[in-house]
């Protein structure tokens, strides 16, 4: 790690002897690496791979994915801090960043407002209620009841920290269950758990799941978001049924090392911002929703926001991992 930071010291030190407006204008000269912290097959690093070529396509520059799992994304977020501030280092990461921080804040070595900057919002992505067609209920009423009376069954939270974790944690808290919330590296490990019914239900990202609702192998239960689902016509929102505040739409946006000057931010954002305006993705394709943010300043107050927020819920829950 010493070395690491001796690093990115010297690179700073170099970039920053070229003219930084000069540098912005030209960004992207060279291609630029983009960060996933969840493995392949899960709803972000679809998103990344559809962005990416949506960014290459306009940009005529390479956007490469690099998947960096492990540690509920921490490790792909600690690379980005160390790396050089120069715009070609980007996370493409999910509203978890904020909750997952205040989880692992006596392991993590960075400070997620002081180390990194955030550019921009992109997309946003519903969570579906799933189940294993195993399971005996047809509404979430029905599947209350259930988990009250029946031990042992387990709910998949995807990585921990992310919406889709805490939308389970926010299931047990309210309605007062005992299942116990199992967590993976992403959303494509924890969807395999429950088609081969090692977990009972899952809150899941729309793209990691959707597949397997319509091959048949899975059932949906509840759409998360206020509204019903186009994909899904037929399946009731969680208010619908009675029981809304719980869980919230995932979302996905970029960050860069916190030293990279505002001028390659500004125009990090704005050629993003562009391309998206103009560009088809393939998003809506995959359920998700193109979502920019105003301005880069936008986005760092959503997430000073967000944090506080998951911060008081997540200590009211007394909800850790260690």
């Amino acid at each position: 790690m010493k070395n690491q930071a001796c690093a990115a010291a010297a690179m700073a030190v170099l970039f920053f002897s070229i003219p930084i407006q000069s540098v912005a204008q030209q960004w992207p000269e060279k291609p630029v690496r983009i960060l996933v912290p969840f493995p392949p097959g899960g709803g972000t690093d679809i998103q990344a791979r559809l962005l990416s070529t949506a960014f290459q396509k306009s940009m005529g520059q390479n956007f490469l994915i690099e998947n960096r799992t492990g540690a509920s994304g921490l490790i792909a977020t600690q690379a980005t801090v160390d790396s050089p501030p120069d715009g070609y280092t980007i996370l493409f990461t999910s509203g978890s960043i904020a909750p997952v921080t205040t989880l692992f804040a006596r392991h993590i070595k960075f400070d997620m407002h002081k180390d990194l900057q955030p550019v921009s919002l992109l997309s946003s992505t519903p969570l579906v209620l799933s189940l294993h067609p195993s399971v005996p209920v047809k509404s979430v009423k029905e599947l209350i009841a259930l988990a009250k009376r029946t031990k042992g069954m387990n709910v998949g939270g995807n990585t921990a920290g992310t919406t889709a974790h805490l939308a389970a944690e926010m299931f047990n808290q309210r309605f007062g269950l005992s299942s116990t919330v199992v967590t993976f590296r992403g959303a494509g490990p924890a969807v395999i758990s429950l088609i081969s019914g090692e977990i009972d239900y899952i809150f899941a990202t729309a793209p990691s799941i959707m597949p397997h609702i319509r091959s048949g192998r899975l059932k949906a239960l509840a759409a998360v978001p206020a509204q019903r689902l186009p994909e899904l016509p037929n399946v009731p929102t969680l208010a619908e049924q009675g029981f809304p505040g719980i869980g919230t739409n995932a979302w996905q946006g970029l960050f860069a090392p916190a030293a990279t000057p505002g001028p390659v931010v500004d125009k990090i954002y704005t050629a993003v911002a562009a391309v998206l305006a103009r560009e088809k993705t393939g998003l809506a394709e995959k359920m998700m929703t193109v979502d920019v943010s105003p301005s880069p300043a936008a986005f760092t107050a959503q997430v000073r926001r967000e944090t506080q927020a998951w911060g008081e819920f997540l200590r009211d829950a007394k909800i850790k991992i260690e």
